[in-house]
């Protein structure tokens, strides 16, 4: 699993207008194939009376899966473009398609080129991307007489609270970077003067927006 990594916020479209010509940007986050070329049959259905349906995914860690697909338009105008945005931004698993109704202005190539970038980086910015982390959850036990030091010093911390449980004891849930998981035992150990029951959870990805 990675430490980190850039994806698309989730579904999303945006329309811009380009010499007349309608350019809507579609995006899906998808973890395999089967889900990027179902989204682009969706979208496609969508807009059956579309000049194009152009699309564009990249899929796992390494970016083992590209593709990019023209859809009638110039080779290499329309597909590649997109493609080309998704990996500068350094997205993962994420797939766009870029619907577009021809408005009586031939582009040439290379306005062609730039029209699907351009629609892809807008759409991207418009829909938003996140960053997920690789976290560990730690779950700290103490008694109710400790809860506000703790969850004030968890604030004004850079630590992120995932949850809070108020059982026979309190159970507070943070994010931790697996790096500074015995930093954070350490932490919170001296906090509450040993008083604490300090255990290691699931290890999950958080996700914060991000503007790149």
């Amino acid at each position: 699993m990675l430490s980190h990594y850039y994806t698309v916020k989730g579904y999303g479209e945006h329309e811009i207008i380009i010499q007349k010509s309608r350019f809507i940007c579609y995006t899906e986050r998808v973890t395999t194939e089967e889900e990027a070329q179902r989204f682009i049959q969706q979208i496609k259905k969508k807009h059956h009376d579309a000049n194009h349906n152009c699309s564009a995914y990249l899929i796992g860690e390494h970016d083992q899966i590209q593709k990019a697909n023209d859809d009638g338009e110039p080779s290499g105008t329309a597909g590649v473009p997109m493609l080309e945005v998704l990996k500068k931004k350094k997205l993962k698993d994420t797939a766009v398609v870029v619907t577009r109704y021809f408005g009586g202005i031939k582009l040439g190539t290379g306005g062609l080129i730039r029209a699907y970038g351009k629609s892809v980086s807008e759409g991207l910015r418009e829909i938003g991307i996140v960053e997920r982390k690789l976290m560990r959850v730690i779950h700290t036990k103490i008694d109710y007489t400790w809860l506000g030091k703790v969850e004030n010093e968890l604030r004004s911390s850079t630590f992120l609270i995932k949850d809070i449980h108020y059982l026979n004891d309190v159970e507070v849930e943070t994010y931790v970077e697996e790096e500074k998981k015995d930093s954070f035992t350490d932490w919170m150990t001296e906090l509450t003067n040993g008083k604490s029951e300090i255990s290691e959870g699931e290890v999950t990805y958080l996700e914060q927006a991000v503007q790149i």
